[in-house]
């Protein structure tokens, strides 16, 4: 599932859409009705956490106040759209055989948008491999495990009145009112609280249950929380009430430090290279080990760490 920083990244491509009618959809979504979008323009474009959120019009509405001065817009307009758009992701995550995570199904932390039903925003939650292209299509860079070549199925494709496209991949779209945004608790923003992140820290659960409550920690991800957890040098079965101050602090930092330059990397087009994901030995050559840890409730998702850069506290 794409985190924190692909989410912006996808943002990053849809402003320069902004405040262009839509002269033509496509897609295989079954969730809404494609058709609707046709000759709606686009008003605003917005990521909160792992959501994406836009805003539609109809052709004729100005463009209004929401689609004017945002932050990220100011970002977009600062950044080359080449830099932006330059390569996908060399990490990603697992394979859907690999049982991290089933496709689209939302993380147990994240509750549903408040305002469900009719609106003029369409929120896209991204599954596995989901991502958002901007004037170019996906195509298959291996075989399927039926040995076909066969490129990923758009969900939605929205073709612009000025000859550009978007096209979004593996995604759950609905229409809600507003977006669903609660800025102190996305790792990415500005105002993000370290406060409420230290204390969310001190719950007597398991740390990497507790990384991964998008309640707190919005935008982190799987693939974040095992390498900050490495940097910090903190087992993930660690009860976050066994940590002391210095130790949630420091993993505080890393989670901050580690998204945003994993952000920075995105926007000049260079891949992730990881400490502890996925990998068989750590950086100093010990032993990795694997395991996939969850609530009983919910899901249980991959985890890597080295058992002697990050001691077990009992």
């Amino acid at each position: 599932m794409p985190e924190g920083p692909s989410v912006r990244k996808f943002q990053l491509l849809t402003s320069p859409f902004v405040g262009q009618v839509v002269a033509k959809v496509g897609g295989s979504s079954r969730k809404i009705n494609v058709n609707d979008l046709n000759a709606l323009r686009l008003q605003d474009s917005q990521v909160h956490g792992k959501n994406l959120y836009l805003a539609f019009v109809a052709a004729e509405s100005p463009l209004g106040p929401a689609a004017e001065g945002t932050v990220l817009q100011k970002e977009a307009a600062a950044l080359a759209c080449s830099a932006v758009q330059g390569g996908q992701e060399q990490v990603c995550a697992p394979h859907p055989q690999d049982g991290e995570l089933q496709e689209l199904q939302p993380s147990g932390s994240e509750a549903p948008d408040a305002a469900e039903g009719p609106g003029n925003w369409l929120r896209f939650h991204f599954g596995l491999f989901g991502s958002v292209r901007a004037n170019e299509f996906s195509r298959a860079n291996k075989a399927n495990k039926r040995g076909d070549w066969k490129d990923p199925v758009p969900r939605l494709i929205l073709h612009f009145e000025r000859g550009g496209f978007l096209v979004f991949y593996n995604c759950r779209m609905h229409w809600c009112s507003f977006p669903r945004a609660h800025p102190t608790s996305d790792i990415l923003s500005v105002e993000f609280h370290r406060g409420q992140a230290l204390d969310a820290l001190c719950a007597p659960n398991p740390i990497c249950y507790t990384l991964l409550d998008q309640r707190y920690f919005s935008g982190l991800g799987n693939i974040i929380k095992n390498e900050i957890l490495y940097l910090a040098k903190i087992h993930p079965l660690t009860r976050g009430s066994l940590l002391a101050l210095s130790d949630r602090e420091r993993l505080v930092d890393c989670a901050v430090q580690f998204t945003s330059d994993w952000l920075h990397r995105k926007l000049r087009g260079q891949g992730l290279h990881p400490y502890i994901y996925q990998k068989e030995q750590c950086p100093l050559g010990h032993p990795v080990m694997k395991g996939a840890f969850g609530p009983s409730a919910g899901f249980k998702r991959l985890t890597w760490w080295c058992p002697q850069c990050q001691p077990e506290v009992l």
